[in-house]
């Protein structure tokens, strides 16, 4: 087998939200990547960065000798690349819809982004509940229940994703995931009444390629502090 066409470059994974984003969606649908880890939190975290990325900063892309930046721009390519991956629902409404949620999680939630911020290994129950956090939490939970309904739930073959099957929306809000089971955020107290949220979460959590995440972080941890 050949090298993949793809790189993807990345950073620590107990703490980069927006590496998460477009690793956890190639690893869902199966689209052979090679890794390139960048250490944050180093004097030489920009410059190892800018080798890779025109803007300094990372995720990247490296394809056909282009280097493409930002989450959502990368998912949006990986979506045009591969259509038979159905990385966006194919149904127009629902497709803009999800188009919708991606954007907000990539533009919005700053308070929750800043009290919350992810940590994979850590658990800090009660931590960051500010009451932007909490507003922001309880718009992410509102979120969910309104697109289960509506689309998850109608979807052929549900599969208990946001739109039924697994799309960029899912990635998107995978770091939300983690944030709050890290900062013991209960669902159950900011309109989870059915328990969609919680369901979410947890199916969010079990799967296999956010476990995979889930063991490099830890790994990576262990080796900073050895």
């Amino acid at each position: 087998m050949g090298q993949p066409d793809f790189e993807l470059v990345i950073g620590d994974k107990n703490w980069s939200s927006w590496s998460l984003r477009p690793w956890l969606a190639m690893k869902v649908a199966g689209i052979p990547f090679r890794e390139i880890e960048i250490r944050l939190r180093q004097e030489d975290t920009k410059a190892q960065a800018l080798r890779h990325s025109p803007s300094g900063f990372i995720p990247v892309l490296k394809w056909q000798g282009n280097a493409i930046w930002d989450s959502l721009a990368i998912s949006e390519t990986l979506a045009d690349l591969f259509p038979e991956k159905k990385l966006w629902p194919e149904d127009p409404v629902a497709r803009a819809m999800a188009r919708s949620a991606a954007a907000e999680m990539h533009s919005g939630f700053p308070d929750l982004r800043r009290d919350m911020s992810m940590d994979i290994v850590s658990r800090l129950p009660g931590e960051g509940h500010s009451e932007g956090a909490l507003a922001n939490a309880r718009r992410v939970v509102e979120l969910w229940g309104s697109l289960r309904a509506r689309f998850g739930r109608a979807a052929a073959g549900d599969q208990g994703f946001l739109f039924g099957h697994f799309t960029i929306a899912d990635a998107m809000y995978a770091p939300v995931v983690t944030r709050f089971r890290t900062y013991g955020v209960d669902v159950s107290k900011l309109g989870d009444n059915d328990g969609t949220a919680r369901a979410y979460m947890d199916l969010m959590l079990g799967l296999p390629a956010v476990l995979e995440w889930e063991e490099g972080a830890r790994k990576q941890m262990a080796a900073r502090t050895a």
